[in-house]
């Protein structure tokens, strides 16, 4: 090991990993001593200082919130444990029974906690005889965790979603149904199918929402005692729900739809995704024929020239000489023209130029260009950018451009979640973002100790200058660690990258894996990431988030054992290539080798494979690839529900049918076994020789996203290690500005070869310190996010509550809406034009009647066409006179009598309800003449409502179908107007930001502003001042005209 002295550090010559590889490390301060006298001293003082690390972490556990938190659950543990034996000494039936006995003690008077130990003990027992697994005691305190409604974080391998069924299990029994929500369809599928096992062994009823279902598919799943979906589809059921035309089209449990939920991958879903609101659009303006324009006009575009680009912020910004070429080539004399807006599509161009890249923010497919999640790496195919950016990307590929959307409907993550009378949620990596679950959710994490204790070793961060020097070490360390046969994960950020590595490996005849977005390895993603723990297995993978499998040492034994099986049957149960749809490209490399199966196997596969033959020859057709498929997997799934005799004596019973399916499951039940003998032996091996190596290729925007790659290694106390190399070319330091000068000049001065990795203290504190600052950066972004959403929470929270009172209410009350519009417009135009302070001669009455005759059109057009300003105001006047007033049948004296509407105990009692609404409301200030402008407001009201009413009997349509197109009217109208709002309010909260400017608080500015819109929709035509569009006599005159 070779050694140089700097004036503050050393930088020693290792041989860990790369023979050329260089360490930083500093000086003390305090001595100064010849070289080679160093070197001893720098070994105590690395001892010195571990065993001090060692000794700070336990006192800093010892000493935490979260250690006494965790302590204090080990009693319940204590008390499950103490169930098991009686628990265990019950049948099957008995143990089912106690679902029903556990409902009974709730309804009772008994709550959750009294029998919570009671019941987390039947599902252990319950796992154990479904799964084979039992719960460890930490598995235990991870569902008392998430039953308390707080994050739990377990480790990768901790068994989480195990964990979830004690809660499930739980808070189901009160029948209010619970969601288990994953991060993608595949993930709810398998847990419900998996862990469902458990809850229908006890009675319950387990529902799965997966994409392409019906209607009625939804709402019976829905309906179930348990339900597992994603994320985006409970987000879009909910606001279908809320768009719903009438109340057979809701597929939730209305008017009740949340109770209790439990997130996997929590920090991904509120976290992660909470940048992106869910929205459902419409489609809008025909401007597809500007995108391409616009496409072109910013290939002409110089950057640095004719516009800046702030990569932090993702935006662009043209200057003079830019708007100046742009106007020039578009031939206008103004980008920003109102009535040839150009600006919006160029910016979006340029966005699409810089910021959206092929193969890393997106892929093109089938000539679509289809988004990559940057979090999970897989392609959503029914997710679209918004403002125009999509339409933008599809101009610059030359694709088929659909056409802009607007917005109908939206929704955070975090207001939908916020939803939830009780949430929890788990994951490997929430105890970062702790603070911001708190702030945001009022929701602790608590870190679950792990069975087995972490050996991981996390290797130092290497630095390199240049992109090429780390890609070309990522190829070598890879290569050293395949030598020695140790199976190697290597993260990459993006489907370029991931390409990029396996175009490197390939040269030096490497074998690898890739999983990426593109489907000829996204097919393959349950069996690439299964036996990525076999040994000389080499893997490159977009990021990790979600993918659900656990990395076994030695590999997955029901993965491989299902291969040989699928190897064995599929070619005879089918012609179709299974690779045929991506014929063109070459699928990843098999390089690991097969597995050795026993003779017995081998005679059960050939009998197999001999009786798929036969039934295939029987078939009238031969089966589709998927179908032969989807009869092995269900084939699988018997072999877990009976045991090696069952289905012997089954298959012997069914002889003369070809009984392929109980073979099938016979065959897999001995290949599982020899795999799991090969499992075994092979994962010895690889601990052996060090276990799972990770490789970081890059540094992401936040601390855990790259935890949770490293958490691929060492699972349930395996050996393992990780290590991270970043390049000053990353991405990540060019959009957070990062300084790199310095750097780039401090390994100039080490070694004239730039591609020489760098490890040390100063390098590693200015990385995370700057990945630091990247997630205060995007937490203010999320922070901002939530404080402009909660504003617009509010309000949707009150237009979904009156749009589900009037789509599930009964008749009467629709109708008692109408009647309440009515009286509110009323009011309105009342309120606009008169002062209870001062006499009726001074009010504005010659524009009150006006604005009354518009409102009521036809209606009262032949009543109050002759009536005028003296008319009303000698009306009002005689008002003083009156001794009494008939509240039902009220009239003010010479005006004309509102018609016999109010007959019948119902539309009395429904008319003395509003006149007590009018004069106990504070809509009017106290004075003089407030009770003759109450009885105004009665009796134009009065007149209003009757005539409708009367209009309504008159036509002589049933009352059911009034009603009916009333709810039809009320509903229709209520959301064309919150569609209004909504694009207003997306507006605003662009345009608030420039208030900053004038010293102005933008979000003050939008929550005064937005609640100006708010109360402007919902009383779109009480504002019926002169020239206004009085929007609500709309209804009136629809309803008019159906009445007609």
């Amino acid at each position: 090991m070779a050694t140089l002295s700097y004036p503050f550090f050393t930088v020693q010559r290792t041989t860990s990993t790369h023979t050329n590889a260089f360490f930083i490390r500093p000086y003390p301060s305090f001595i100064r001593l010849p070289r080679r006298r160093f070197t001893p001293v720098f070994a105590s003082v690395s001892s010195i200082k571990e065993n001090l690390g060692r000794i700070h972490k336990t006192f800093t556990d010892f000493t935490s919130l979260n250690h006494w938190v965790v302590s204090d659950y080990f009693r319940l543990v204590d008390s499950v444990n103490a169930f098991e034996p009686r628990i265990q000494a019950l049948s099957d039936e008995q143990l089912a029974a106690k679902t029903e006995e556990f409902r009974l003690r709730l309804k009772r008077g008994e709550t959750l906690a009294d029998i919570q130990a009671e019941a987390f003990a039947v599902v252990r027992e319950a796992a154990r005889r479904k799964l084979g697994m039992r719960h460890f005691d930490v598995q235990i305190i991870g569902g008392a965790v998430l039953h308390d409604g707080s994050i739990a974080e377990m480790k990768t391998g901790e068994g989480k979603t195990l964990v979830s069924t004690l809660a499930a299990y739980l808070n189901a029994l009160t029948s209010e149904g619970v969601h288990v929500v994953t991060v993608n369809d595949y993930l709810a599928q398998r847990d419900a199918e998996w862990m469902g096992r458990v809850h229908r062994f006890l009675g319950l009823s387990v529902g799965l929402i997966q994409k392409g279902m019906n209607s009625e598919e939804r709402r019976f799943n829905y309906r179930c005692d348990i339900t597992y979906t994603n994320n985006s589809e409970l987000g879009f059921d909910y606001l279908r729900d809320n768009l719903a035309g009438n109340s057979e089209q809701l597929v939730m449990r209305w008017p009740k739809p949340f109770h209790f939920a439990i997130v996997d991958e929590v920090d991904s879903v509120l976290i992660d995704e909470g940048r992106n609101p869910l929205l459902i659009s419409g489609e809008a303006s025909q401007d597809a024929a500007r995108y391409p324009v616009a496409a072109k006009v910013a290939e002409l575009l110089i950057h640095d020239i004719h516009y800046k680009v702030e990569l932090k912020n993702n935006s662009v910004e043209l200057t003079e000489e830019g708007i100046t070429l742009a106007e020039m080539a578009l031939e206008t004399n103004d980008l920003w023209d109102e009535n040839d807006p150009w600006a919006r599509f160029v910016m979006n161009a340029l966005k699409a130029k810089e910021f959206y890249r092929r193969d890393v923010q997106y892929i093109v497919r089938d000539g679509k260009a289809l988004i990559i999640n940057e979090l999970t790496g897989r392609v959503e195919e029914k997710r679209r950018w918004s403002e125009g950016i999509h339409q933008a990307v599809e101009a610059k590929e030359c694709l088929k451009i659909q056409a802009d959307s607007v917005v109908v409907a939206q929704i955070t993550y975090q207001s939908l979640f916020k939803l939830y009378p009780k949430l929890s949620g788990m994951t490997g990596t929430a105890k970062t973002e702790e603070k911001e679950f708190l702030k945001m959710f009022q929701t602790p994490v608590i870190e679950v100790p792990t069975n087995l204790p972490n050996i991981r070793k996390d290797l130092p961060i290497q630095a390199f200058a240049t992109a090429r020097g780390k890609w070309e070490q990522v190829r070598r360390e890879v290569e050293d660690m395949f030598r020695q046969g140790r199976p190697v994960l290597v993260g990459t950020t993006s489907v370029e990258n991931s390409e990029l590595l396996a175009g490197l490996l390939r040269e030096w005849n490497i074998p690898h894996n890739v999983l990426n977005a593109r489907p000829k390895y996204a097919a393959r993603e349950a069996e690439i990431v299964a036996q990525a723990g076999r040994k000389h297995a080499i893997t490159i993978s977009t990021n990790m988030a979600g993918r659900g499998t656990d990395i076994i040492l030695g590999g997955n034994p029901k993965m491989l054992a299902r291969g040989i099986i699928e190897d064995s049957v599929v070619s005879f149960l089918t012609r179709e290539d299974p690779n045929s749809v991506h014929a063109s490209e070459a699928i990843s490399e098999k390089m690991l080798p097969k597995i050795k199966v026993g003779s017995s196997s081998l005679a059960l596969l050939a009998r197999t494979a001999l009786m798929a033959k036969y039934v295939s020859k029987s078939e009238s057709k031969s089966w589709t690839y998927q179908k032969a498929i989807s009869f092995i997997l269900e084939s699988i799934e018997m072999s877990l529900s009976y045991g090696s005799e069952e289905l012997e004596k089954l298959a012997n019973e069914e002889s003369e049918m070809y009984p392929l399916g109980s073979t099938l499951a016979l065959a897999y039940l001995s290949v599982l076994k020899d795999c799991e003998e090969h499992c075994l032996l092979e994962g010895s091996e690889v601990k052996r020789v060090g276990g799972l190596h990770v490789i970081g290729t890059s540094l992401h925007e936040s601390r855990r996203i790259d935890n949770q790659l490293r958490g691929r290694a060492g699972r349930q106390g395996d050996p393992g290690s990780t290590r991270f190399m970043v390049s000053l070319q990353d991405e990540m330091f060019q959009k957070f500005n990062f300084d790199t000068e310095w750097a780039v000049r401090l390994i100039s001065k080490i070694t004239n070869d730039e591609d020489l990795p760098i490890e040390g203290g100063a390098i590693v504190k200015q990385l995370l310190a700057l990945q630091i600052n990247a997630e205060k950066f995007f937490f203010g972004i999320r922070k901002n996010l939530v404080e402009f959403d909660e504003v617009l929470e509010v309000q949707r929270k009150h237009v979904y509550d009156l749009r589900q009172l009037i789509l599930i209410g009964d008749d009467e009350s629709c109708s008692q809406h109408i009647l309440q519009y009515m009286q509110a417009v009323v009011d309105e135009i009342v309120f606009s034009n008169i002062d209870p302070v001062k006499h009726p001669r001074s009010w504005g009455l010659s524009n009150l009647l006006k604005e009354f005759k518009t409102i009521g059109g036809k209606l009262l057009h032949e009543s109050f066409g002759g009536i005028n300003d003296d008319t009303l105001l000698n009306s009002l006047g005689q008002l003083n006179e009156v001794k009494s007033v008939d509240v039902v049948n009220f009239c003010l004296p010479n005006l004309p009598a509102p018609p016999n509407a109010f007959r019948g105990i119902r539309r009395k009692s429904s008319s003395l309800r509003r006149w007590l609404a009018i004069c106990t409301d504070d809509l009017i200030e106290n004075g003089k003449y407030r009770t003759t402008s109450n009885l105004l407001r009665k009796y134009l009201g009065d007149f209003l409502i009757a005539s409708y009413l009367d209009v309504v009997e008159e036509s002589g349509y049933d009352e059911r179908h009034v009603k009916e197109i009333e709810r039809a009217v009320l509903l229709k109208t209520l959301d064309c107007f919150w569609r209004d709002h909504l694009v207003n309010m997306n507006r605003l909260s662009s345009a608030v930001n420039v208030r900053s400017f004038g010293h102005r608080n933008p979000l003050e500015e939008y929550k005064i502003d937005g609640c100006r819109f708010f109360i402007s929709m919902l009383s779109a035509t009480r504002r019926a001042i002169k020239g206004a569009d009085p929007i609500y006599s709309r209804v009136l005159l629809r309803l008019h005209v159906f009445a007609d």
